[in-house]
């Protein structure tokens, strides 16, 4: 019997790789971005560099597959995760971080599919499902590089 290759999940750090497919895509898109307000869906929090933001998503493991809403901005090396609205003021104060809430506006991909070097959707919901936002205290502890609570219902391995 042939042995069957599961295809594991790809990490933070292999969604937010700019790949040769990546590349090409953008290369094709019509690069269909929209400024989109802040702070009624999700606040945004800009983490830089972006290999800390997807550093701590990986310590608070949190499924790249779960639907968040996160955006890599390639140029200036920003990771953007999307936490409650309102939320964002936990984060306030934090070294190299930013919080962007009413007031503010994010340069999205006007689809899914549509994203750029500047902002390259890395996760996000499937088949019509409302962004699973990242709790902002968790995030925010996860930043201050304390040790993060795990949900119950995530298994430690």
């Amino acid at each position: 019997m042939a042995n069957s290759r599961k295809r594991s999940t790809p990490t933070w750090h292999e969604l937010a790789q700019p790949s040769t497919a990546k590349r090409a895509r953008w290369a094709r898109g019509m690069d269909r971005n929209r400024w989109i307000s802040c702070g009624k869906d999700w606040d945004a929090v800009a983490i830089t560099p972006m290999d800390r933001g997807l550093a701590v998503l990986a310590a608070l493991r949190v499924s790249p597959q779960r639907g968040a809403l996160v955006l890599a901005d390639h140029l200036r090396g920003t990771l953007y995760v999307m936490v409650a609205p309102g939320s964002g003021g936990v984060l306030a104060g934090l070294p190299e971080v930013r919080v962007l809430s009413g007031g503010s506006e994010l340069l999205m991909p006007a689809t899914y599919d549509d994203s750029t070097a500047v902002a390259d959707l890395i996760s996000y919901p499937r088949g019509g499902a409302s962004p699973a936002l990242i709790p902002a205290d968790r995030l925010a502890q996860g930043l201050r590089g304390l040790p993060v609570d795990v949900p119950k219902e995530v298994p430690v391995s």
